[in-house]
């Protein structure tokens, strides 16, 4: 089997058919066991699914799994789902861990401005100071090397925030694309061919129509499930489509969802900016309406793009709870990275990003960012 461990594939193979062939028996420890084998051998979910997709076929002439409702399948499934557990944990604390470096970034940028600031103080200081023109000219030297010490350590620190956004929105594409290749098309593929076992049957055989329906919306809330985590990490209708539609998409579903009004109106000639800018505006508005779902119990959103002099500016209004927008920015442990995210993803385009919230007006966040769209040949 390619990409997954032969010798843990063999165990797992083994520890199935045990389990299976003893009706009463617990999938618990024995199916977690293998799942923190395969955590230690660096395998993730996809690799165990492929192990237990391998083991199921080779134990498919020993166990009866081709009636949907059959026990054999359901206990498998269980076994499967308990072997999952530790690649779950495994992931949660990978996503904290990132979680904790962002925040740890965060802090480092503050104690460094906080550095320039108390070097300003400095110089001022020096250059108030008339004890003596060496002495002043070696404070002066000292508090300009420390002065671009301190700059150039903004410098590397935001250096390092755009890598870990441009790192973080290229993985989103590679996960989404995945999803797409690896498990919808499979599903997709299981209900077509469950479709025409249902055509093919007897009329007589109702049990057998009812177990294939039944497994069939099964496949399809599961397609339903991936699909949309594939849009949330990155829609392909940005890429494909474009911002605006990505934005009607996206806005559609959390309107649904949240029982919000979402309402757009958008500047068309903002498709001819690049696909990194595009997608600078689509995350920014996304961390907007989430947060607008999760905190500011607002019925009403507006979303809108409009041509400025030299840029593009994009408004997210809601009309729900404000929130101490500079206390949360300036922080020293901000709880809210999404703002700070977004602020840096506009910064890292050259544009500028404000927020405005107060009591019985809302929230409104502002993202302006540079376009000069190009003037067609005569």
């Amino acid at each position: 089997m390619p990409h997954t461990n032969s010798a843990l594939s063999a165990r797992y193979l083994k520890a199935l058919h045990t389990y299976l062939a003893r009706q009463k028996a617990a999938a618990g420890e024995t199916a977690r066991a293998l799942g923190h084998s395969a955590v230690s051998a660096g395998l993730v979910t996809l690799d165990l699914a492929i192990i237990h997709e391998h083991s199921v076929l080779t134990l498919a002439p020993s166990f009866d799994f081709t009636d949907a409702g059959s026990a054999f399948l359901k206990r498998a499934g269980v076994f499967f789902t308990q072997a999952l557990v530790p690649l779950e944990k495994e992931q949660r604390t990978t996503r904290q861990n990132i979680r904790n470096l962002r925040q740890r970034n965060e802090t480092l940028r503050l104690h460094t401005a906080a550095l320039a600031t108390a070097n300003r103080r400095l110089e001022r200081a020096v250059a108030g100071r008339k004890s003596g023109e060496l002495a002043l000219l070696r404070s002066q030297d000292e508090s300009r090397a420390l002065y671009l010490e301190s700059q150039l350590m903004q410098k590397k620190l935001r250096k390092l925030t755009h890598q870990i956004i441009s790192a973080q929105e290229n993985e989103r594409k590679e996960i989404s694309r995945e999803l797409h290749d690896e498990v919808v098309q499979p599903l997709v593929g299981i209900n077509v061919e469950l479709a025409a076992l249902g055509r093919g049957a007897s009329n007589g055989v109702l049990s057998l129509h009812s177990n294939i329906a039944r497994t069939q919306r099964l496949v399809e809330t599961s397609v339903n499930a991936v699909h949309r985590f594939a849009r949330e990490l990155r829609p392909a209708v940005l890429d494909d489509l474009g911002l605006i539609p990505a934005l009607h998409a996206y806005s559609k579903n959390l309107a649904a969802r949240k029982n919000l009004t979402v309402r757009i109106t958008a500047f068309g000639g903002v498709e001819a900016l690049p696909i990194a800018r595009r997608t600078v505006l689509f995350r920014v508005a996304q961390e907007a309406l989430t947060n607008v779902a999760r905190h500011a119990c607002a019925t009403c959103v507006t979303i809108a793009i409009q041509p400025a002099p030299g840029s593009i500016r994009m408004e997210i209004h809601d009309n729900g709870k404000s929130f101490p927008v500079a206390a949360i920015l300036n922080s020293t442990a901000p709880k809210r990275l999404g703002l700070v995210g977004m602020n840096e993803r506009v910064l890292m385009i050259g544009g500028r990003l404000t927020i405005e919230s107060s009591p019985g007006k809302g929230t409104t966040v502002r993202a302006v960012i540079p376009f000069r769209p190009k003037t067609p040949k005569p």
